[in-house]
C-alpha cells in the first residue's frame, strides 16, 4: 500500500508543487480573486447587485476553476518538465491527489470564503447607503440580500464547476501545449456538435422545431401554437443524475488513469 500512497510522501510532493510553482498556484488564485472583486464592483454599478452577485459567482467559481485546472499539470507543457515530474518519488495516485486537492478542493474553498466576504461587504455598504427616512427604505433594503451559497443558482454553478474543472483537468493531460485554449476550443466544438446533431435529429423526426435541448426537451410549432415534448420522468432523472454526478466524476478521475498511462 505504501508504494501507492503515503501521507508523508504526498505531503512532501504537495509542498514541492506549491514551493516550485507559486505563480501557477498562489499567483493565479490571487489574480482570479482580484478579478472577481473588480467584476463584482463594476457589475453592481452597471447592472445592480443581484445580477452582479450571479455573474461574479459564475465567473469566479466555474470560470476560475476551469482556468486554474489548466495549470495543475502544467509540467507537461515541455518534454523536460514532464519527464522530471514523472520521475518524482511519488505514485501516480499521489500526483493526481495533489492536482485534485489544488483545483477541486482548495481553490473552490478559498473562492467561496473570499466571495462571501466581499458579498457581505457590498450588501452591507448598499444597506448603509439607503435613506432611512424614505418611504421606500424597507422595500429597497429587502430587495438586496446576501447571495445564498445553498440556493438554486449556487448549486447549478457548483455542477458547472465540476464539469468544467474536470474537462480542463483531463484536457491538460492530453493537450500538453496551451491546454487552456485547446481544451476550451474542444469543449466549444463538442457542445456545438451535440446541439447541432440534436437539432437535426429533432427536426428530421418532428419538423417545425423551435427549441431543442439535448436529453431534456423539444419545443415544436403547430400552426400558431407551440408544444413541448419532454422525457419521461424516470429517464429525465437518469440524465440529470448522469450530468450532475456521473459524468463529472468520470472527468475528475480520468486524469488518474492518464497519469498512470504516462508513467508507463
Amino acid at each position: 500500500m505504501s508504494e501507492i500512497f503515503s501521507i508523508k510522501r504526498f505531503w512532501l510532493l504537495f509542498k514541492k508543487v506549491i514551493a516550485e510553482r507559486p505563480t501557477q498556484t498562489l499567483g493565479v488564485t490571487a489574480l482570479l480573486l482580484v478579478l472577481s472583486f473588480i467584476l463584482y464592483a463594476a457589475a453592481k454599478m452597471l447592472i445592480g447587485i443581484g445580477p452582479a452577485q450571479n455573474l461574479t459567482f459564475i465567473w469566479g467559481l466555474a470560470g476560475g476553476g476551469f482556468f486554474i485546472s489548466s495549470y495543475v499539470f502544467g509540467y507537461f507543457s515541455t518534454n523536460a518538465g514532464g519527464s522530471s515530474y514523472l520521475t518524482l518519488p511519488a505514485s501516480f495516485l499521489e500526483k493526481w491527489l495533489c492536482g485534485f486537492l489544488i483545483a477541486g478542493i482548495l481553490y473552490p474553498l478559498i473562492f467561496l470564503l473570499f466571495y462571501h466576504g466581499i458579498d457581505v461587504a457590498f450588501v452591507a455598504a448598499f444597506h448603509h447607503g439607503l435613506d432611512k427616512t424614505s418611504i421606500f427604505y424597507k422595500q429597497q433594503y429587502e430587495s438586496v440580500y446576501n447571495f445564498d451559497l445553498n440556493g438554486i443558482v449556487a448549486w447549478k454553478v457548483y455542477a458547472l464547476f465540476l464539469k468544467l474543472g474536470g474537462l480542463m483537468l483531463t484536457g491538460s493531460l492530453y493537450f500538453n501545449k496551451i491546454p487552456f485554449i485547446k481544451t476550451g476550443l474542444a469543449v466549444c466544438a463538442l457542445v456545438l456538435i451535440i446541439f447541432s446533431l440534436n437539432w437535426l435529429i429533432a427536426d428530421g423526426l418532428f419538423g417545425h422545431v423551435n427549441d431543442a435541448i439535448p436529453y431534456d426537451h423539444v419545443t415544436l410549432s403547430i400552426g400558431k401554437e407551440t408544444g413541448t415534448l419532454i422525457l419521461p420522468i424516470k429517464l429525465e432523472n437518469f440524465f440529470h443524475i448522469a450530468f450532475a454526478f456521473i459524468i463529472p466524476s468520470i472527468l475528475w478521475f480520468l486524469p488518474l488513469l492518464r497519469l498512470k498511462e504516462k508513467e508507463f
